[in-house]
C-alpha cells in the first residue's frame, strides 16, 4: 500500500490516534541535545489533531534539557500560543512523564524516594565517569575531561544519561577504544543500579540502552560498535515500568476517556501497573477495549534493531520496537488497520543504519515480526511534511462535519 493510499484512508476514520517518538523523528539526531531544533510548522501542525496526537519518549518535557524549551525557542517565547495549548501532549521519560497541551507535567507512579534518588545521580555519573574517561584518552588534559565529562552526563529529572557520542568523535576509527567507553559506561550504571537496591529501592529502577539488540530476562543488551555501526550511544537510568510499550497504554486510557468518556484501564492507571510482556498487553487491552471504541493507531519511531549474532539468530532491539510491535499486534487483534512507521534518522549527527535505499541491514531481517507500513527515507524533514498534510486534511474533514 502507498503513502498516499494510507494518508487518504487516515484522513477518513472516525478515530484516530497518533502515537510518535521524537529524536529522530520530528527533531534531527544531533550530538549535543542542548543544540536540537524542532520545527514550529510542525509543533503547529500537531496542535491541530488536537486529541488525535501524542508523544511516547525516552526524553523529558521539562528542564534545561526539556523538549519544551525548543518550543519556547520555536515561537521566541510567544506566551500567547505556548499558553494557548501549545505544547506536546504525551508521556516522556519512557512512560511516567506525562504532559498536556498547556505545558502542565506530572510523573505518575514516581515515588518521593525515588525521585530523592534520581536528583543525586548525575553528580556521582560525572564523578565516576570523569575517572574512567582519563584512562581510555590519557592524551587529554584536565580541563578536557572536565569537558568531556559535562557533555557526557545528561541530568534530566527522570532519566539521568551517559551519551557518549561527543567521545566517540574523539575516537572516530578505533573500535577498540569505542568498545571500551560503551563497556565503562556500563558498567558505572551497572555500580549505580547496584547502590539504589543497597538504600532499599531494589524494585525502582533499570537501564535503558540505545540503540540495544534486545533483551535477556530483564536486562537490555548492548551494542557494541562495529566498522558499519556505532551501536550504543546512550544508557540512561530510568524508573523501572517506564517502557514505551507500557506507556502506549497510558496514551490509550487517557484518549479513551476524552473521546468515550470512560478510563477503560482505571482512572489513576499509570505504566507501572502495566502487564510485562507483549501478549500481556495485547490481551490486557482486548480485555478492556471493546472494538468500537479502539481507535486506528499509527506509530511512529526512529531506533529499532536487528544484528545477526550468528548463522540464522537473530538479536532485535531497540527503544521504538516495543510500542511499534504492540500497536501492529493491537491492530491484528482488534482487525484494525492500524499503521507503523520508521523514519530514517541517519542523515543527523548521530550514527545511524542508513535506510535511504529502503535496506533494512541493521533495522530489521527477513524474519522479522514487526514490519514497517512505510519508511520515511528522507528523514525528519519528509516525515514533517507528511504529517502537516495529514493534520491539515484531518482538520478540514472535522471542520466539515
Amino acid at each position: 500500500m502507498t503513502i498516499d493510499s494510507i494518508t487518504k484512508n487516515l484522513i477518513e476514520v472516525d478515530r484516530l490516534l497518533i502515537i510518535q517518538d521524537l529524536d529522530g523523528v520530528c527533531i534531527p539526531l544531533v550530538k549535543d541535545p542542548l543544540t536540537r531544533i524542532i520545527d514550529k510548522s510542525y509543533v503547529e501542525a500537531a496542535y491541530e489533531l488536537k486529541e488525535e496526537f501524542r508523544v511516547l519518549t525516552n526524553g523529558e518535557h521539562e528542564g534545561y534539557r526539556g523538549v519544551n524549551r525548543l518550543i519556547e525557542k520555536a515561537f521566541n517565547s510567544d506566551t500567547k500560543f505556548l499558553d494557548y495549548c501549545g505544547y506536546l501532549p504525551g508521556l516522556a521519560a519512557g512512560g511516567v512523564q506525562y504532559q498536556n497541551r498547556n505545558g502542565k507535567v506530572k510523573a505518575e507512579g514516581v515515588t518521593e524516594e525515588e525521585k530523592d534518588f534520581l536528583k543525586r545521580l548525575p553528580q556521582r555519573i560525572k564523578s565516576l565517569i570523569f575517572k574512567e574517561i582519563s584512562s581510555i584518552l590519557p592524551e587529554l588534559t584536565y580541563e578536557q575531561y572536565r569537558k568531556q565529562t559535562h557533555l557526557a552526563v545528561i541530568d534530566t529529572e527522570l532519566s539521568p544519561t551517559i551519551n557518549l557520542n561527543y567521545l566517540f568523535e574523539l575516537i572516530p576509527n578505533d573500535i577498540e577504544k569505542q568498545r571500551k567507553l560503551q563497556q565503562i559506561a556500563l558498567q558505572v550504571m551497572n555500580k549505580l543500579l547496584d547502590d539504589s537496591v543497597n538504600t532499599g529501592l531494589s524494585d525502582s529502577f533499570f537501564l535503558h540502552i540505545a540503540p540495544n539488540l534486545g533483551i535477556n530476562g530483564e536486562k537490555e543488551l548492548i551494542k557494541l560498535a562495529d566498522k558499519s555501526d556505532i551501536g550504543t550511544t546512550d544508557i540512561q537510568f530510568m524508573i523501572k515500568g517506564a517502557t514505551k510499550e507500557k506507556g502506549l497504554l497510558v496514551l490509550l486510557n487517557k484518549y479513551i476517556k476524552e473521546k468515550r468518556n470512560y478510563f477503560p484501564f482505571g482512572r489513576d492507571f499509570n505504566a507501572r501497573q502495566a502487564p510485562n510482556s507483549l501478549q500481556e498487553l495485547n490481551k490486557f487491552v482486548k480485555d478492556k477495549i471493546s472494538h468500537d471504541d479502539m481507535p486506528i493507531l499509527v506509530g511512529v519511531g526512529d531506533t529499532v534493531t536487528s544484528s545477526e549474532i550468528e548463522k540464522g539468530v537473530w538479536s532485535r532491539g531497540g527503544s521504538d520496537r516495543g510500542f511499534l510491535t504492540l500497536i501492529q499486534e493491537i491492530g491484528k487483534s482488534f482487525q484494525k488497520k492500524n499503521q507503523v512507521f520508521i523514519v530514517d534518522s541517519s542523515s543527523g549527527e548521530v550514527d545511524r543504519p542508513n535506510l535511504s535505499k529502503g535496506v533494512l541491514e541493521g533495522v530489521s531481517d527477513p524474519y522479522d515480526n514487526l514490519k514497517f507500513n512505510h519508511i520515511f527515507t528522507l528523514g525528519p524533514s519528509e516525515y514533517i511534511k507528511w504529517f502537516k498534510k495529514l493534520s491539515k486534511k484531518r482538520a478540514i474533514r472535522k471542520n466539515a462535519n
